[in-house]
């Protein structure tokens, strides 16, 4: 009885670890740049893939500014990346891109303390539903409107420490994406409401890195949209109870660890000749033509115009 479900569990364990190893290519090593004397800020720096870019970029040398809404978490991920990499210039500063008002704060904090900056990693996301308290949809301020106002409120700093780079962490979910300009920023109605709201806030990282491309030619600031791979992050949270059980192994057998997902987020953060590509979507296999929706040049223009609306700009 016990001995052959004990056998059973065994082979299953055998199966799964041999599936996982086999389904998943070992990631080529990346040889990194020297990053002594550039500044760098990751958003949602203090776990997943902004924490495991923050300790490669600190790894090269960079001081590294980790904006995080969690103080708690934010100083425990400063510390330790500072202990793992011996590089001291690893700080958190405190930012909630739920809030108009702390992003505007990060910003004059940060211009105020830091003379410098290089590469702005626009990382941090939720795929949660509700409403914050600008009166936005959640997924939609925090993934792609808080960014978008940080990154225009640093933008001088960025032109003026040029060559520079802005990278924002979009998704390949943006194939499902739908924006409507007149409705921007309102959670979509229907039975997958959040999961639409999440889509959308995807194809507006797309469309937004397109945009300022275009807007920023000739400036020496330039800016990559990165799908970074299925990645096994604290992002499934939020997904409903029924479905954890289904997700959570699948994750674990196919999904990337957040170092491996970090890996495309610092090659258009750091790699050399990537200039000409300004404004392209990336993925590990390198640049790749976004869905449709993320290539519409009146779209980007429509989202950028909505999203200053939005903002006050």
């Amino acid at each position: 009885g016990m001995g052959w479900v004990l056998l059973g569990v065994g082979v299953l364990l055998a199966l799964y670890t041999l599936l996982r190893h086999g389904l998943r290519s070992a990631p080529r090593p990346r040889v990194r740049p020297e990053l002594r004397g550039r500044t760098a800020i990751v958003t949602g720096g203090s776990s997943g893939i902004g924490a495991a870019t923050a300790l490669e970029l600190a790894r090269c040398g960079a001081r590294v500014i980790l904006a995080t809404r969690s103080a708690r978490r934010g100083e425990a991920a400063a510390s330790r990346i500072r202990r793992e990499t011996g590089n001291s210039e690893v700080q958190f500063m405190h930012l909630d891109l739920a809030s108009l008002r702390s992003v505007r704060a990060f910003a004059s904090t940060f211009l105020r303390q830091e003379p410098q900056l290089h590469i702005l990693i626009n990382n941090a996301g939720v795929s949660a539903g509700g409403t914050t308290e600008d009166g936005f949809s959640l997924p939609f301020q925090v993934n792609h409107l808080g960014h978008f106002l940080l990154t225009q409120l640093l933008l001088e700093r960025l032109r003026s420490c040029a060559p520079s780079r802005v990278v924002i962490v979009a998704s390949s979910a943006h194939c499902a994406g739908r924006l409507h300009p007149e409705s921007l920023g309102r959670p979509p109605s229907g039975l997958f409401s959040t999961f639409q709201d999440y889509c959308d806030s995807k194809l507006a990282n797309v469309l937004h890195a397109r945009e300022l491309a275009t807007r920023e030619q000739g400036t020496q600031v330039t800016c990559y949209a990165v799908h970074p791979g299925f990645v096994n992050t604290s992002l499934f949270r939020y997904a409903p109870l029924w479905l954890k059980p289904l997700l959570l192994p699948l994750a674990w057998l196919l999904f990337l660890d957040a170092s491996e997902g970090a890996q495309v987020v610092l090659d258009c953060a750091t790699q050399d000749g990537l200039e000409p590509l300004s404004g392209r979507y990336f993925t590990d296999c390198g640049p790749r033509l976004p869905w449709p929706a993320g290539r519409d040049d009146r779209l980007a223009r429509a989202l950028w115009e909505g999203s200053e609306r939005l903002v006050g700009l």
